[in-house]
């Protein structure tokens, strides 16, 4: 029923003229430890060298279905919902709105948990300014719970993503935003891939009254999962 329901969203979006612009997914990968080796493509680790000092890549990606083109936006801070919300803004500012100047809308496709969890009242809060800033509505549907893997971006982007750096040392930010940029399939895929230094500390509450003033739309089927942020007339 799901998957029906996000196959459906997808070819109204791209019916209507509107685009299907994470299509379908938006998801963090595995965070690798500066120091250690890329492992294999399941992206186990099989070496771990963690030097401390140099601390951890967090990369957040877009996949866009309908261009077979992804960013990732690999952070050194923390995961978090407004980590996610800023990649998905930085995606939209260089690749998205250039190619899909006349959208009204995105369709974003997302895990029920972590940091673009359906729980998650930053990552609503932070996806309502977006969706303010841009003057663009954005529909999300999470995958259920334990069905991760749906998730087209798993598949279509991070696996590619985990070979082209199995066995590779991580040794650097570089190494790791260079190998992931440097990411191609016989398919036609492109990756695009830069360093975010910004700072994103964990324990940002939202208040109920911030969640009361969300122009969110809950959808009739599990609206707790799928729904739809109209931009506000001022900015959150």
């Amino acid at each position: 029923m799901k998957a029906r329901l996000i196959r459906w969203l997808s070819e109204r979006h791209a019916l209507s003229g509107e685009v299907q612009g994470l299509g379908p997914g938006v998801d963090g990968a595995r965070s690798p430890d500066l120091g250690c080796d890329g492992g294999p493509s399941d992206g186990a680790r099989v070496h771990d060298f963690l030097i401390p000092e140099r601390g951890k890549a967090i990369p957040y990606g877009v996949y866009d279905l309908t261009r077979n083109a992804g960013w990732v936006s690999v952070g050194i801070d923390h995961d978090t919902a407004t980590f996610a919300a800023r990649t998905i803004g930085r995606w939209w500012r260089k690749m998205g709105r250039p190619r899909y100047r006349r959208a009204r809308s995105l369709l974003i496709t997302a895990d029920a948990g972590g940091s673009n969890g359906a729980r998650v009242r930053l990552w609503k809060w932070e996806l309502q300014r977006l969706a303010t800033r841009t003057r663009v509505a954005i529909t999300v549907c999470h995958l259920p719970p334990g069905t991760s893997k749906w998730n087209k971006i798993e598949h279509r982007l991070f696996s590619y993503i985990s070979s082209n750096w199995r066995g590779q040392p991580l040794v650097s930010l570089a190494v790791i935003v260079n190998l992931i940029g440097a990411t191609r399939t016989a398919a036609g895929l492109r990756v695009r891939c830069e360093l975010d230094r910004g700072a994103y500390p964990k324990g940002h509450d939202v208040t109920d009254a911030q969640m009361a003033a969300l122009n969110l739309v809950p959808h009739r089927f599990h609206g707790d999962w799928n729904y739809t942020l109209h931009p506000t007339r001022r900015r959150q």
